[in-house]
């Protein structure tokens, strides 16, 4: 049955953005400093850091498609999916500040527990952020709304981004000193306490209001079989891992970039401040994008222009720091316009598979989804490392690195990652669900629907 799908109220959006910025105070980490927490604070060399990454990175990625699983088959008062976010509160506060705990153990116990603390984050992550993404599909069948609901969610998500991009390097050094152990510990403390209260309070304001067909057949198997022969699911899927590949080789060098090329940590802050600025602005103009242009073209161009900005940064001295931060501007900015469309896309596939075949699995198809999110997350960590092991970096704090060195370290952050968006954007040309066919299905769904309730 289906229950006044369309318009959602600003407090039903605010309070669903709520539980990606909470969420994103350990995406935006892994992301931007987990490989400098790792080798500099923590102290693992690059080699093992890398292997974490790429072991635990596609171990966990596969967990997401069985939490999809499972949450499609919840079945609670509050819905299918809204009571993970109660359930998954505080495990994900808890472990998220033990992983960024150095304890005082032997080399070998030090690594036994980054690996058991990076793998418990991976899954809980999972086992919340699954079941939350999904919600995006669940609460209104309207598509405009869907891509305005995702909006509010990555405003909230980039908030996130800002916070922890411009603040947490400062956080460190104020609460930790010359004890940068104890200046994550805290500092992640800080977030991941805020975390626990955003998740409780999406979980209060959100509702869940479409519904599969109480008629219809359950089926781990089908629902599988049905992702193969959803095209554009494939092609949402392949986006996505070179979307987050592209993300984390550029995150994971740019704090090593301004700390040995720069000459100057502090430099990344504002970096990163300013940046993310002008990422909530193009964020705030997805929407209005969006209405003109339709989902796939907006994503495909601001894929393109991402990638030739990160390319870009090549040609300017690392030294040149108003025209890096100025091109950081103009990236994140084309950047930020493509944020809300890959969520909203996400319930889109989920419409075009059960318009396809009558059969409706959300979580299952969004979980697909962010296991190629993952997967792109521990290909970017891997190759992240591997790119500046191979270029001949030493992870060891204050070391002198070679000039070869330093080009890999320029080399990351610009021309590879400017080709893992590039790659994205190509894959977009392939994606099927154009703006009429979106509202086609849109229409033809609702239609169904009045079909369930009778």
């Amino acid at each position: 049955m289906t229950e006044n799908p369309g318009k959602l109220t600003f407090g039903e959006k605010f309070g669903y953005g709520l539980g990606d910025l909470a969420a994103n105070f350990v995406f935006q980490a892994l992301m931007a400093l987990q490989f400098d927490f790792y080798t500099n604070t923590f102290g693992l060399d690059t080699a093992q850091t890398k292997i974490m990454f790429l072991v635990v990175g596609l171990g966990s990625a596969c967990f997401n498609p069985v939490m999809g699983v499972i949450a499609d088959r919840t079945h609670t008062r509050w819905g299918r999916f809204r009571p993970w976010l109660l359930w998954t509160s505080f495990p994900f506060g808890i472990i998220g500040i033990l992983t960024f705990t150095t304890p005082h153990f032997s080399p070998e116990g030090k690594l036994i527990y980054a690996w058991s603390t990076y793998l418990l984050l991976r899954l809980i992550y999972a086992a919340n952020n699954v079941p939350y993404a999904s919600l995006n599909g669940v609460m209104t069948d309207d598509p405009n709304e869907r891509n305005s609901i995702s909006t509010y969610r990555q405003m909230f998500a980039n908030s996130a981004g800002f916070i922890v991009g411009s603040l947490a390097v400062p956080m460190v050094k104020l609460f930790g000193g010359n004890d940068s152990a104890l200046g994550y510990q805290l500092t992640m403390g800080i977030f991941l306490g805020t975390s626990i209260v955003l998740f409780l309070i999406a979980f209060s304001v959100t509702k869940e209001r479409i519904q599969p067909d109480a008629r219809q057949e359950t089926s781990v198997l089908k629902d599988l079989g049905d992702l193969i022969h959803n095209g554009p699911w494939v092609t949402l899927f392949l986006v996505t891992v070179f979307y987050f590949t592209a993300l984390l080789i550029r995150g994971n060098v740019m704090l090593t970039y301004f700390d040995k090329l720069a000459g100057n940590r502090l430099i990344f802050s504002y970096f990163n401040g300013c940046g993310l600025i002008s990422l909530l602005i193009g964020v705030a103009c997805s929407t209005a994008v969006v209405k003109k242009m339709g989902k796939r073209s907006t994503f495909f161009w601001s894929m393109l222009l991402t990638g030739l900005c990160c390319i870009a940064l090549y040609f300017i001295p690392p030294t040149a720091t108003v025209p890096i931060i100025s091109l950081e501007v103009l990236r994140q900015f084309c950047f930020g316009c493509s944020g809300p469309v890959l969520w909203s896309m996400m319930g889109d596939v989920a419409d075009f598979g059960e318009w396809k075949t009558g059969r409706r699995a959300t979580g299952t198809v969004t979980s697909a989804v962010v296991f190629a999110l993952w997967i792109g997350v521990a290909l970017g960590s891997f190759f992240a490392s591997w790119l500046l092991e191979l270029y001949g970096y030493s992870g060891i704090k204050d070391a002198v690195q070679s000039a070869h060195a330093l080009e890999g370290i320029r080399l990351t952050a610009s021309v590879y990652s400017g080709a893992a968006f590039l790659a994205a954007a190509f894959c977009l040309i392939f994606y099927g669900i154009s703006m009429k066919l979106n509202l086609t299905i849109s229409h033809d769904l609702a239609e169904r629907r009045k079909g369930y309730a009778s």
